[in-house]
C-alpha cells in the first residue's frame, strides 16, 4: 500500500502538539519539546501501522511500542488517551502528580498500554530488542502453515540520549547479529540534549554505526511535515525481514513554539504567551485547554477499531489452531496465561547428606537440566560465560538466525556475548512480552554492570532470573577485581528483588522453585565456584521460606546465621563449640526478602530471643545488623590466591568462627540482661 493522506492528519498532529504543551504547563514540570517534534511520526505510526486493541491491552499478538526516550512520555500518554486506553483527559491534567496514572516516566503495570518502564536512557531501546526476540522465538515455536499466530512488530522511539548510552550500543549489536527483522526503531535526530546542541558531545555518524551493526538504515530528512516520507520509511522497515531497521528522523524539537530547535524547550514548560501563540498558529482556540476536536477523536477511534478487528480475527484463527494442533494450542494458551505446567516442581532434584559435595553452580546446572524438558517457558543464555555459568543444558538448540547455521529462532539458548547490561535489559523485554521466563548467567560481580536493568526488573515486576556464579572470594585466583564484596547488599536493598545464596543442593532447588513461582519478582541466584556439602536438615520446603533452622538445640548459648558457602563453615564451628559445651544453633538464611515475607511468629522462631546471634558471610557485613547482634565478614577487598587459603586469610574457617563465637557468648554473659531478637523493633 502507498501513502494516502487523510483530512484529519494535520489537525491530529497539531492536537498532539498543543496537548503536550497544555499537559506540561498544567503540571509545571516535564518535557514538551520531543512530543511536539515527534507528533507527525507518532501520528503516522499509530494511525496507519500499529495493530493493537485498546480494549484488550494484553492481547498477545499486539504490536509493541516502546518510548525509550521516556522523558517524552506526554506523547505516549496523549496517544493512549486518543486511542481509547484507560487514560482520560483528567489523567493528562494530573501528569506528574502523586497517585496519577501519568507519572513522570512511563511505568509498566501502572498505566494501561505501557509495555515497559523507561526512564534511564537506553533501557527502552534494549527492552525493544528483548520484545523482538520474544516474538521471533514464540513465532518460530508455535506458528504453522496457515496459522501465523505470532507476527507482531516492535516499534521503538529513541533519541540522542539513548544512543549515547552504552546499553543501547550493546543491544543494537546483538540485534543486528540476530537479524531481528520485526524490530523498527525511529531515531528522533533533533540535535538537542539537556546541555544544548549535540555538537558539543555527540558527533559520530549514527547511520554508519548502525550499518556496521547489520541494521537497515533509512532516513527522513523532514520529520516535521513530510508525512509521506515517514509513512514510506516505516513501510520499508516492515518489508525487511532479515535486519532490524533504524529510521533517522530529522525533527525540530518543540516544533511550532517560539523556542523551537533549542534546548530551552527540551525540559521546561512553554510560557503562557508561547502556548497561546502556538494554538493560534495551529488553528485552536488560544483560551481553551486540553481540547480534542471531534474529528481527531473519530480518527483515532477508527485506528482502535482496526486493532479490535485484528484481535477478533486472531481469536478465530486460534480456535481453528486448537482443532488441528491441540497440544500446541493448550501449551501456548497456558503460557499466555502465565501459569506453569501442573507438577513441574516434581522434577526438582532432591539431595541427602550422603550425596557428594558439588559447587552450587553445578547444582544449578542440574536443576536446569531437570526442569527444561517440563518447562518450555524457559529461554536461557549467558554473557559469554556458558562454560563457567553452566547455564546451557544438554541437547538443546541455540536461539540464532537460521541463516547462520548456528541454530534457529525456536532455539532456547541465547548467546548474549560480553554484554551484561544489554542482557539484563533484553531479558526485561522478553519477560514483558509474555509467555517466556528468561534467565541468563554471568559472574555475580558482573551483574553490577547490569545494575540499571536489574533495578528496572524489580520496579517493573518482571520475572527475570540471573544465574550469578563465582559469587565470593571462593572463586579464588581471579582476585579482588572479580570477587564481589558489596554486590549482595546492593541487590538485597532493592525492593521486590529476591537475592538467593543457596548453601547446598536442596537450597539451590528451592531458589529455583521460588524464582519460578514468583511471577512479579526478579531473582538473582548467587552460586559458588567451590564445592559445597549437602547439609543435614536442609530441605526444599524449609529453604523455600527464605530462612530456617538448619541445626536446632534447646537453651542455646549462641546462634550462627549464615548463607551460601559459609553455612557449612558455620556448621563446622557449631560442632567445635558444642564439644566445648557451648550449645550452638545454626540458621541458614538463603534469601532475606523471602524470609522477611514470612509471618512474624515464624521469623521469631528462627531468629529467636534468648541468646546472641552471630552472622557469618564472606561479604561486607552491611545489612546483617537486621538479623544478628554481631557480624563477621569482610572489611575490605578480597585477594588473589587459592580459595582455601583466602578463607584462612580472612578468618572464615570453622576453628576461627568457633573462637569468635566464644567471644560473643562471653561478652553477652558478662554484660548480663535479656538478649532480645534483633527482629523485635518498635515498627
Amino acid at each position: 500500500m502507498s501513502f494516502q493522506s487523510a483530512d484529519t492528519d494535520a489537525v491530529s498532529i497539531n492536537t498532539i502538539r498543543v496537548l503536550a504543551a497544555d499537559t506540561v504547563a498544567k503540571s509545571n514540570s516535564g518535557h514538551p519539546g520531543a512530543p511536539m517534534g515527534m507528533a507527525p511520526a507518532a501520528h503516522i505510526l499509530f494511525s496507519r501501522f500499529v495493530t493493537a486493541n485498546p480494549k484488550s491491552s494484553h492481547w498477545i499478538n499486539r504490536d509493541r511500542f516502546v518510548l525509550s526516550n521516556g522523558h517524552a512520555c506526554v506523547l505516549q500518554y496523549i496517544l493512549l488517551h486518543l486511542l481509547g486506553y484507560k487514560v482520560s483527559i483528567d489523567d493528562l491534567k494530573a501528569f506528574r502528580q502523586i497517585g496519577s496514572l501519568t507519572p513522570g516516566h512511563p511505568e509498566a503495570g501502572h498505566t494501561d498500554g505501557i509495555e515497559v518502564t523507561t526512564g534511564p536512557l537506553g533501557q527502552g531501546f534494549a527492552n525493544g530488542v528483548g520484545l523482538a526476540i520474544a516474538q521471533a522465538h514464540l513465532g518460530a515455536v508455535y506458528n504453522k502453515d496457515g496459522f501465523d499466530l505470532i507476527t507482531n512488530y516492535t516499534y521503538v522511539f529513541t533519541g540522542d540520549g539513548c544512543l549515547m548510552e552504552g546499553v543501547a550500543s550493546e543491544a543494537a549489536s546483538i540485534a543486528g547479529h540476530l537479524q531481528l527483522g520485526n524490530l523498527i526503531v525511529v531515531y528522533d535526530d533533533n540535535h538537542i540534549s539537556i546541555d544544548g546542541d549535540t555538537k558539543i558531545a555527540f558527533t559520530e555518524n549514527v547511520e554508519q554505526r548502525f550499518l556496521s551493526y547489520g541494521w537497515q538504515v533509512l532516513h527522513v530528512d523532514d520529520g516535521d511535515t513530510d508525512l509521506e516520507a515517514i509513512y514510506n520509511a516505516i513501510a520499508e522497515g516492515r518489508k525487511e525481514k532479515n535486519k532490524p531497521t533504524i529510521i533517522r528522523l530529522r525533527t525540530t524539537i518543540g516544533y511550532g513554539s517560539k523556542q523551537q530547535g533549542t534546548h530551552g524547550v527540551h525540559g521546561s514548560p512553554l510560557k503562557p504567551d508561547d502556548i497561546q501563540a502556538l494554538k493560534t498558529k495551529f488553528g485552536f482556540d488560544a483560551a481553551a485547554t486540553f481540547a480534542v476536536p471531534d474529528a481527531v477523536t473519530k480518527a483515532y477511534a477508527d485506528a482502535a477499531k482496526r486493532g479490535a478487528v485484528a484481535e477478533f480475527e486472531w481469536n478465530s484463527l486460534f480456535e481453528k489452531y486448537a482443532e488441528k494442533y491441540p497440544k500446541e494450542h493448550a501449551e501456548l494458551a497456558r503460557r499466555i496465561s502465565g501459569e506453569l505446567p501442573t507438577g513441574w516442581e516434581k522434577s526438582l532434584p532432591v539431595y541427602t547428606p550422603a550425596d557428594p559435595a558439588q559447587a552450587s553452580r553445578k547444582l544449578s546446572e542440574i536443576v536446569l537440566q531437570a526442569i527444561t524438558p517440563v518447562l518450555p517457558d524457559l529461554l536461557g543464555g549467558s554473557a559469554d560465560l556458558t562454560g563457567s555459568n553452566l547455564t546451557r543444558v544438554k541437547n538443546i538448540v541455540d536461539f540464532q538466525p537460521p541463516s547462520t547455521g548456528l541454530g534457529t529462532y525456536a532455539g532456547i539458548y541465547v548467546r548474549y556475548g560480553v554484554r551484561e547490561h544489554a542482557m539484563g535489559a533484553i531479558m526485561n523485554g522478553i519477560a514483558a512480552y509474555g509467555g517466556i521466563i528468561p534467565f541468563a548467567g554471568t559472574f555475580l560481580n558482573f551483574v553490577s554492570y547490569a545494575a540499571g536493568a536489574v533495578r528496572l526488573s524489580a520496579l517493573s515486576q518482571h520475572q527475570v532470573i540471573w544465574v550469578a556464579t563465582h559469587d565470593s572470594i571462593g572463586l579464588g585466583e581471579d582476585g579482588p577485581t572479580h570477587q564481589p564484596i558489596e554486590t549482595a547488599i546492593h541487590f538485597r536493598a532493592l525492593p521486590n528483588l529476591h537475592f538467593w545464596r543457596p548453601a547446598d543442593g536442596n537450597e539451590t532447588s528451592a531458589a529455583y522453585y521460588v524464582a519460578l513461582k514468583s511471577k512479579k519478582t526478579p531473582s538473582i541466584i548467587s552460586l559458588s565456584r567451590q564445592n559445597l556439602p549437602n547439609l543435614e536438615g536442609a530441605t526444599i520446603d524449609k529453604a523455600a521460606r527464605g530462612g530456617y533452622v538448619l541445626h536446632e538445640v534447646e537453651k542455646e548459648d549462641l546462634t550462627i546465621v549464615s548463607t551460601g558457602s559459609e553455612v557449612s563453615i558455620a556448621v563446622e564451628a557449631a560442632g567445635i563449640l558444642e564439644k566445648e559445651g557451648i550449645k550452638t544453633r545454626v540458621v541458614s538464611l538463603p534469601c532475606w526478602g523471602v524470609f522477611d515475607a514470612q509471618d512474624e511468629q515464624y521469623r521469631l522462631s528462627v531468629l529467636r530471643s534468648g541468646a546472641p546471634i552471630l552472622s557469618l558471610e564472606a561479604y561486607s557485613t552491611a545489612g546483617w545488623q537486621k538479623y544478628s547482634h554481631e557480624q563477621f565478614g569482610l572489611t575490605g577487598w578480597g585477594a588473589s590466591g587459592p580459595y582455601k587459603k583466602l578463607y584462612e586469610k580472612f578468618g572464615i574457617t570453622g576453628p576461627n568462627i568457633a573462637d569468635i563465637g566464644k567471644k560473643v557468648v562471653e561478652f553477652y554473659k558478662k554484660r548480663g540482661g535479656a538478649v532480645v531478637s534483633p527482629l523485635i523493633k518498635a515498627f
